[in-house]
């Protein structure tokens, strides 16, 4: 006979494996974009908006399909999120042109963002006290599993079957997730209670960086001072402003103000934004530099991506300890020094660079961010009352999720727009994109002394 915590851990799996496609298919799509642009004959700007258009759905939805969390049943919503998710990967599969491949893949972002949404909440419903802990360090061990398995999983399916075939995995696992969530996850729900979510704000919220990213992204194409970028910059102004204003009036806010007020709250969230742009300016161009100059398949980019994955799985549960048991003050400054390190080592490629110089800067990256994300992630949320838990874990998800938005388009910009000045002066192809790759890590190194700087400044001890 299964006993009750037999199922509680079957519970567990099935609502960590969709924490584990959500990883494994952007980390398999993001080695994908090169043979992508090749094919679909687009450029590297553009192709940053199958990244980019993902991540930005994801992120606007969260505090959406959080509140419906509490209301909807947690088995019914989990497997429409499976559903959703595996037709978005389906249609991206079969994505004839480059505009079709970016609507699929912000459908699909829906469906990673219900899960994603609802995951900790399904885990902390289910489990109690120290097993609930257990749970969510298990869970953030699965998010660590597909960032290390989607790199060489998504070379040997490109090698052998094309870029189309990087979806076909989380197709067959989000469908046998939708069969099984339905049938065990938690069904209750709290039917009465009563529904207010911030439309208005979320619509504010959503013109606001919608425009942002756009504009980040396509100012070197159309010209910082054209009058499509100057309409951008107003319209951010003026949402973000009726955004902020609104949240400031209404008793159930998008994003609760208050808690800014806070240091620790405040400046460890700008830490894990800025962390994630530091690291998102190697995540992004390593592919496009280990297959265009170096010439590798796809395959074999994938396996020296691997190490960053491998050692930020080992690293993160140890950090995660640690931090528990003597506090993660340290630990957050010791990250971001490591892998700016990485950055550095990165920030000196060029056509000459050795295999085990790629794996060591790959594994010390994976090392400084396993070091730096439980710990801070932690400190964050212990900096806030008990009963505000829910709220400042939905601001620390949109923190790493515009990092990571902001990460991508800040990157391709900064590369696009060095690599055609360096191609202009009179550069060739090879020496241009080197010479932009080095530049943009240049700036990558930046980000991660923002974010040692941010975190030194939240988790300083305080003054008696």
């Amino acid at each position: 006979m299964t006993t009750t915590k037999e199922i509680k851990w079957t519970m567990f799996t099935v609502t960590a494996i969709g924490s584990l496609i959500a990883m494994l298919d952007s980390t398999t799509v993001n080695l994908a974009l090169y043979p992508m642009s090749q094919d679909l004959g687009v450029s590297l700007s553009q192709i940053q908006w199958v990244m980019v258009g993902y991540m930005l759905i994801l992120t606007v939805f969260l505090p959406f399909f959080g509140k419906l969390g509490d209301i909807f049943p947690k088995n019914k919503l989990y497997s429409t999120g499976f559903i959703i998710f595996a037709l978005g990967a389906l249609f991206s599969m079969l994505a004839p042109n480059f505009a079709t491949l970016v609507s699929a893949r912000c459908f699909e972002a829906i469906g990673a963002s219900i899960m994603l949404s609802n995951a900790q909440a399904i885990i902390a419903i289910i489990f109690k006290n120290a097993r609930r802990g257990k749970a969510l360090g298990l869970n953030g061990c699965m998010v660590a599993i597909g960032g290390m398995t989607g790199p060489a999983l998504g070379g040997l399916l490109i090698n052998h079957f094309g870029w189309h075939s990087v979806f076909a995995p989380c197709i067959v696992v989000a469908l046998i997730g939708a069969y099984y969530a339905w049938r065990i996850l938690p069904s209750h729900t709290n039917i009465n209670k009563s529904f207010k979510f911030d439309y208005k704000g979320f619509l504010y919220f959503t013109i606001s960086l919608l425009s942002l990213l756009l504009a980040i992204s396509e100012g070197y194409q159309w010209g910082w001072t054209s009058i499509k970028i100057i309409s951008l910059g107003i319209i951010t102004l003026v949402f973000g402003s009726l955004f902020y204003m609104r949240d400031h009036k209404i008793n159930y806010p998008l994003i609760d103000f208050s808690m800014f007020k806070i240091r620790q709250f405040t400046f460890g969230n700008l830490a894990v934004l800025t962390s994630y742009m530091a690291m998102f300016t190697s995540t992004i161009l390593l592919p496009f530099y280990l297959m265009e100059i170096m010439q590798f398949d796809a395959l074999k980019a994938g396996l020296l991506i691997l190490p960053y994955s491998a050692t930020l799985t080992i690293i993160a549960p140890v950090s995660g300890y640690l931090a528990g048991k003597y506090g993660g003050r340290y630990l957050t400054l010791a990250g971001p020094s490591v892998y700016i390190i990485a950055l550095i080592l990165f920030s000196m490629f060029n056509t000459n660079t050795q295999i085990w110089q790629i794996i060591l800067a790959s594994g010390i990256m994976g090392i400084g961010n396993g070091l730096f994300q439980s710990p801070s992630n932690t400190e964050i949320l212990t900096s806030v009352q008990k009963k505000d838990l829910g709220i400042a874990g939905g601001i620390l998800a949109l923190s790493r999720n515009l990092g990571n938005i902001l990460g991508v388009a800040v990157t391709i910009t900064l590369f696009e727009e060095f690599k055609d000045f360096y191609m202009n002066i009179g550069q060739s192809y090879n020496t241009a994109f080197l010479n932009s790759y080095h530049t943009t890590m240049a700036f990558g190194i930046l980000f991660g002394i923002t974010c040692l700087i941010f975190a030194y400044i939240a988790y300083k001890p305080q003054k008696k």
